[in-house]
């Protein structure tokens, strides 16, 4: 046995210090073992005691004010908690499973995740230690995994490339890719999904692995550090008898790899059943049943429930629960048989755990590929397995590899704003330098610029979809918040750049804006930053907003707003005062002015000569020679030469027109793009305090 870890470290296995921790080679090293005595497994024991954990209920406040109203009397207040985990206590250890059973609403899950660090500690009462040290912090992280019941993962990405990425995030860069790739395969195998390795995971529209598979791969992606403690949440829901009692089985060959397994269960077939190591039976946060699947059966007998031969005792008690539950205090009665029945068969065992420090060092000697350190102190553990530049670009190439393997989707966004902008341009055909197509170019822009926004729209359920995956990734520091939204940035950039492209050639020269090649290539940055502006617009409302309907609708409010006061409709200068900020906030002004100047900028370019200043009033009816005369009579009143080519209205009168004097046109684009980092800013604000994953 390893009687000091650092010379077992030596001589079992190669080892790497870096950065503080250390990263241990898992190839096999035949020779250096040779005549060695093999390392004797260490048995990790997970205990709980008196774990208690109350919420405020929904009507709480008002319970607090009816309480405040009655306080003269002697009437006794409503409660305002409610307890969720009331005195809970067990034992999980090495090797076996630890399976936690109840109703719906027991307690089950709060009771993981207060073992797996996801409540608060100031909320929960009671201790919870590993070989009898307190766990808490990164070192917990660094050694733990939960899976949680969603088997959310990328669609497009094969059984293999899914883990590989997971790899790339938890295991240090000081482990060699070959070394990564080693550990891959051997979760591969271990997981039974060999010959589903190179399979794309699938969805709704694309075939992929079957529910158990998937529901494997979800797992793997957690254990890929291979963990000491692994949490999971109904790790069998949602699959069919067969399928979930091979992810059992897994998880069983997991605990005898050397780590503690605890999961939540809701009914367990007989096959299941008989192979869990331990059972805790919640009722209403209280312990009914504590022991192993066989005490099931004495347990129930004595309470005066027998279980009858060829029962499912998994199913029995729950039943038996379920109808004590609808009696008073029927649940309290079997959780004070319970206590009674633990301390008549209590069976003291004296066992010496060795230090958390020690026993982590040991499974390290083992191949464990746990992120700690020798001495196990949580100030030693790092945070993250790799720097920022390294997470955002396995994000990248992430993304990448799922999105390239949906060219349906791009299309289909290519396709949208084709045809948009064909259908502009046919309507804006060729528009002339008179009073009618001034005005004309208006509506072109103020249509053309609006629906960059709201072509972003398609952008709102990305983040929507990927937030649990997000969650899950994030709750053990596989990457940092801010690697995400950089990423997220960079993957959506290229797009744009092709849909602004297509949106100026279709539209610029069949509408006949001037200017030339220059007038073009500021259209089409203009068109660009309203593109980057509008995603990263869509993108921070899809971290605020629980669902993509209420997302779209918010969207689409928001948008007609700020084209409503974007100018076009009502000039700025029109604006109630008690309104004005919201045309200096609409994004859609400033990419409209900046396309009004691009196109009105040239002072010497004539939209209206002589006569036809009279378009839009009573005098256009009339015929050629009264327009002259009018104009003869203006011209003498203001002392001025007017033929019917005079021009009466320049760009620069048009510019005037429409109020646009604040901003030149580069600024207008500068802010444009400022918009989009501000919004992508405000995106990870919300990420990094909005997207806890523990309970307060």
């Amino acid at each position: 046995s390893c009687r000091v870890a650092s010379k077992i470290i030596d001589r079992r296995r190669p080892v790497m210090a870096t950065s503080g921790h250390i990263v241990v080679d898992v190839g096999t090293h035949e020779d250096a073992s040779a005549g060695q005595p093999p390392v004797a497994p260490v048995p990790y024991r997970l205990s709980f005691t008196d774990l208690s954990y109350t919420v405020r209920t929904r009507g709480g406040r008002l319970a607090s004010l009816l309480s405040r109203a009655r306080a003269s009397t002697d009437s006794p207040s409503p409660s305002t908690t409610r307890a969720l985990l009331n005195g809970i206590s067990g034992e999980a250890r090495e090797g076996e499973l630890f399976a936690v059973m109840g109703a719906s609403g027991s307690g089950k899950s709060t009771l993981v995740d207060a073992l797996a660090g996801r409540i608060e500690r100031e909320s929960l009462r009671g201790t919870v230690t590993l070989n009898g040290e307190p766990l808490h912090g990164r070192r917990l992280r660094a050694i733990s995994a939960y899976v949680m019941q969603d088997d959310l993962l990328y669609p497009m990405l094969t059984v293999r490339e899914t883990l590989m990425y997971a790899a790339e995030f938890r295991l240090s860069r000081a482990l060699s890719p070959a070394r990564k790739r080693e550990r891959v395969d051997a979760l591969i195998d271990q997981l039974g999904l060999t010959s589903a390795a190179d399979t794309v995971i699938g969805d709704e529209g694309h075939r992929g692995v079957s529910g158990g598979e998937r529901r494997r791969v979800s797992i793997g992606t957690d254990i890929i550090h291979d963990p000491i403690l692994l949490f999971l949440d109904e790790p069998t829901s949602g699959l069919d008898s067969a399928s979930a009692f091979m992810v059992v089985q897994v998880l069983l060959d997991i605990a005898r790899s050397g780590s503690v397994v605890v999961m939540t269960i809701h009914q367990p077939s007989a096959r299941i059943l008989g192979i869990l190591g331990r059972l805790l039976l919640l009722s209403r946060g209280r312990t009914v049943y504590a022991g192993t699947p066989a005490g099931l059966m004495p347990f129930f007998h004595e309470f005066g429930k027998p279980i009858p031969e060829n029962e499912n005792p998994a199913e029995f008690a729950l039943d038996t629960i379920r109808e004590l539950e609808r009696q008073p205090d029927g649940a309290a009665q079997l959780a004070d048989f319970n206590a009674r029945w633990q301390a008549d068969h209590r069976i003291i065992e004296t066992v010496n755990a060795m230090p958390l420090e020690v026993a982590i060092s040991e499974s390290v000697c083992r191949g464990k590929l746990v992120a700690g350190t020798v001495t196990g102190t949580a100030s030693s553990v790092p945070t993250y397995a790799n720097p920022l530049t390294v997470e955002v670009w396995v994000l990248i190439k992430r993304s990448f590899t799922n999105t390239r393997r949906m060219p349906e989707l791009f299309g289909m966004r290519l396709g949208t704003i084709m045809l948009t902008g064909l259908i502009l341009a046919t309507i804006f055909l060729r528009l002339d330098d008179t009073p009618k197509g001034v005005q004309e170019r208006l509506g072109f822009f103020a249509m053309g610029m609006s629906t960059m926004f709201y072509v972003c729209a398609d952008a709102l359920p990305v983040f929507v979809q990927e937030r649990h995956i997000y969650l899950r990734e994030t709750a053990h520091n596989s990457y940092r918040r801010l690697s995400y939204v950089l990423a997220n940035s960079v993957v959506s950039f290229p797009p744009l750049v092709i849909l602004s492209l297509a949106f100026a050639v279709t539209t610029f020269f069949a509408v006949g804006l001037a200017g030339g090649g220059a007038s073009f290539a500021f259209f089409a940055l203009i068109i660009l930053a309203s593109l980057w502006a509008g995603s990263g617009f869509v993108t921070f409302l899809s971290a605020v907003v629980p669902h993509v309907m209420v997302g779209y609708t918010v969207v689409v409010a928001i948008l007609a707003y700020f084209l409503l006061f974007s100018g076009f409709f009502i000039n700025r200068d029109r604006i109630p005062n008690y309104w004005i900020w919201f045309h200096y906030i609409s994004l859609v002004k400033y990419p409209y002015q900046a396309v009004l100047q691009n196109e009105f900028g040239d002072a010497s370019r004539c939209f209206a000569r002589g006569v036809q200043m009279f378009e839009g009033t009573p005098i256009a009816g009339m015929t050629e020679a009264v327009k002259l005369k009018v104009l003869g009579a203006i011209s003498a009143t203001l002392g001025t030469n007017m033929t019917a080519a005079t021009c009466v209205v320049t760009g620069a009168d048009v510019l005037r027109q429409q109020a646009v004097t604040d901003l030149g046109k580069w600024m207008c684009l500068l802010v444009t793009a400022a918009f989009g980092f501000f919004f992508r800013a405000l995106f990870y604000v919300v990420l990094l305090v909005g997207s806890k994953n523990k309970r307060k």
